[in-house]
């Protein structure tokens, strides 16, 4: 690899754990507000969060082999994923699976795009994400299964925390993100 290819492979593990860790925070706030609205999300909800924090040992540690440092936007992810969590529980049910979706979709599209530029570059790196993006398909499953239907006000919130999600994943690249794609885009 390249040097610049190594800081984009580094940035990858990096901005996952920090994305991993703002998914622990929105389900952690959706859950504290769960319990007093809606308990039976709770348990769905929770094994969620499970997942997420299983995924965040494993960036950890594939950033530690890999020479990368915690992401200095994992403060936004934290903040942002909380108050994401917790007005989306406040808004109910459904938009708690609206920001699940949402959240999933956006992710689901950078770990295409990761694991392109990664299948040359970090086999290791790739399977790890490959596994990984397995379990997040289901979270998006779960959502679409559970999401009432669609309206002008969960298509605004949805398109807002898609935004949102591509903005924090492009600063915390460094706009690798977008780097990335525009190149797999001249690469087929």
């Amino acid at each position: 690899m390249t040097p610049s290819e190594r800081l984009s492979v580094a940035r990858i593990a990096k901005v996952n754990h920090a994305g991993e860790f703002g998914a622990i925070r929105i389900y952690g706030a959706q859950i504290l507000v769960a319990r007093c609205l809606f308990p039976r999300l709770v348990p769905q909800l929770a094994e969620l969060r499970g997942h997420e924090i299983h995924h965040a040992i494993l960036f950890r540690d594939a950033m530690r082999s890999r020479d990368s440092r915690p992401c200095r936007a994992t403060y936004f992810w934290g903040i942002g994923g909380w108050l994401l969590g917790f007005a989306s529980a406040l808004m109910g049910p459904n938009m708690v699976w609206v920001c699940t979706e949402a959240v999933e979709d956006t992710v689901h599209q950078h770990l295409t795009d990761q694991l392109a530029f990664l299948r040359l570059r970090d086999a290791e790196l790739y399977q790890l994400i490959a596994g990984i993006r397995i379990e997040e398909e289901g979270h998006l499953d779960l959502a679409r299964r559970e999401k009432g239907a669609a309206n002008w006000i969960t298509r605004v919130f949805g398109a807002f925390i898609s935004r949102s999600v591509d903005l924090v994943i492009w600063l915390s690249t460094w706009g690798d993100s977008s780097r990335m794609r525009r190149d797999l885009r001249g690469l087929t």
